[in-house]
């Protein structure tokens, strides 16, 4: 009877054992048939931290795309810009997605951290409501409060030159928290508490980004071992706190018809009358705003500051441009924008020389997709390197050269050239037209008021960053000589912006 009983499970059970060698031996044939198609690329643990100027020498050495690979794991590099062009923006839908990230997304960004978010529902509101608040037309709302803060970075500098990185982040700072808060009191970075919590953050939050930043993300069983983890949750907790408290504190604001427009404002007025949002989906999304447009924005200014130092003949074509057209009796506005050219070609080209974001994104790709006879195959993560593309040599001849008229047609005008500064496809920065507004009102007004020189005893180092997601730079001295006698520039920056 026994024998009757086992006979039938044991046949059932060799059913299933060879139906899943089976399975497994298709998957492993195919999975090898694929990685017999990737571009190709050095040995290396695709889950390493590599230098941009290391991949740059790969990409010159294997060709536009790389790979690498570990087991079933594939990193895949692309550094050229038609590549870049023709799978990352022509064809976005195969990259739009993004790793899963247990480390960054789950146990710090509590599966609501914006862009970390893999193609789903709560991505897809993210965006709707982002693209409102960000489209053109809606960010001239802060072109005054943009412009006073800019100025103030000229009388800040006056004051303390030598404490310049420190100035373009309060600047930062204080457009930023305008922007999504709608805080309109003085910003200071040695005080304000999201600013200091920001400090600690942000760090965290862009190394939990880079591959193989936290074992937990190759092998996520970790996370239920007990112990392991105890400090990322520890900075998840606080992360939590931060943002719930932060938004609750400006709800009676924000509600009040009398408070000033802002993104937050509009958001949790949309939620209490349309549920678009969660409460705790309302403070990540503005969070996650806030802790982008904070970081990006300081960095590409001190950049700009940097190259003007370092290429004081392309400075001083910038300062031709603005004497001709906005004069020594006022300071630029927005209103100068389109004739400004120079100005806009010299930010342009900074963010490529040294760009904010040298490796780029991670994507996710979510299909297998065919370029030119090789396979990127469905799983891989995949970088856009922003260093190498914006080296490519077919598109920015002498790409080590600064050269800001690279940007311009023979008309003098803003041509069509694009480095990618801010993404690509799909997930290119939702925040972009803001932020090209507040760097623009700043290099103006920074090369309007000054020469901006290195000091001869402190040459600078103009590969001194630190790397990660977004590349700090080492601290570096400027000197800022005024164009015009400091009593006059004092009080036209004084002065309302209207």
């Amino acid at each position: 009877m026994f024998d009757l009983i086992q006979r039938p499970f044991l046949q059932l059970a060799s059913l299933v054992l060879a139906s899943i060698v089976v399975v497994y031996e298709i998957d492993r044939r195919q999975t090898r048939r694929k990685h017999a198609l990737l571009p190709p690329g050095p040995p290396g643990d695709p889950h390493g931290k590599y230098p941009p100027r290391l991949i740059a020498k790969w990409i010159e050495e294997y060709g536009p795309i790389i790979s690498l690979k570990q087991g079933r794991d594939v990193l895949v590099i692309i550094g050229r810009h038609h590549e870049a062009t023709q799978l990352l923006e022509k064809q976005g839908a195969c990259f739009a997605d993004r790793p899963h990230t247990v480390a960054g997304g789950d146990i710090l960004g509590r599966g609501m951290r914006f862009m970390l978010l893999s193609t789903c529902d709560r991505l897809r509101r993210f965006r709707k409501a982002a693209h409102l608040h960000f489209q053109p037309k809606a960010t001239l709302a802060y072109d005054a409060d943009q412009t006073l803060y800019a100025r103030n970075v000229i009388l800040d500098l006056l004051e303390d030159p030598d404490s310049h990185q420190l100035h373009i982040k309060r600047f930062s700072g204080s457009v930023t928290l305008r922007v999504i808060y709608g805080k309109t009191t003085p910003t200071h970075l040695t005080t304000d508490p999201y600013l200091l919590h920001l400090k600690r953050m942000v760090p965290v939050v862009q190394g939990a980004l880079l591959p193989g930043a936290y074992k937990v993300d190759q092998y996520p069983f970790l996370r239920y071992v007990p112990g392991y983890g105890r400090q990322l949750k520890r900075w998840g907790e606080e992360e939590d706190e931060m943002l719930m408290g932060y938004m609750n504190q400006y709800k009676s604001q924000i509600t009040s018809d009398s408070g000033p427009h802002s993104v937050a404002k509009d958001i949790v007025t949309r939620t209490v009358n349309e549920g678009n949002f969660t409460g705790p989906e309302t403070a990540y999304f503005l969070g996650s705003l806030v802790g982008a447009a904070f970081d990006t924005t300081q960095v590409a200014i001190s950049t700009i500051m940097m190259a003007a130092a370092r290429f004081p003949e392309h400075q001083a074509v910038v300062h031709a441009q603005l004497d001709a057209i906005v004069g020594r009796d006022a300071a630029p506005t927005f209103a100068d924008w389109d004739s400004l050219t120079e100005v806009q070609a010299f930010i342009l080209e900074a963010l490529r020389w040294r760009p904010v974001n040298p490796f780029g994104a991670p994507r996710r790709a979510s299909k297998d997709v065919i370029w030119n006879g090789y396979c990127i195959p469905a799983g891989a993560t995949v970088f856009g390197n922003h260093w190498s593309i914006a080296r490519d040599p077919e598109v920015f001849p002498e790409p080590e050269k600064f050269n800001p008229k690279r940007w311009l047609d023979s008309d003098g005008r803003i041509n069509d050239l694009k480095a990618f500064s801010f993404g690509f496809g799909r997930r290119t920065c939702v925040g972009s037209n803001l932020a090209l507004r507040s760097l623009y009102i700043a290099a103006a007004t920074l090369l309007w008021s000054f020469t901006i020189c290195e000091d001869p005893k402190r040459p600078i180092d103009d590969t001194a960053f630190v790397p990660g997601i977004v590349s700090h730079q080492k601290p570096f001295s400027l000197a800022f000589e005024p164009r015009l006698d400091v009593e006059i520039l004092k009080e036209i920056l004084s002065s309302k912006t209207g």
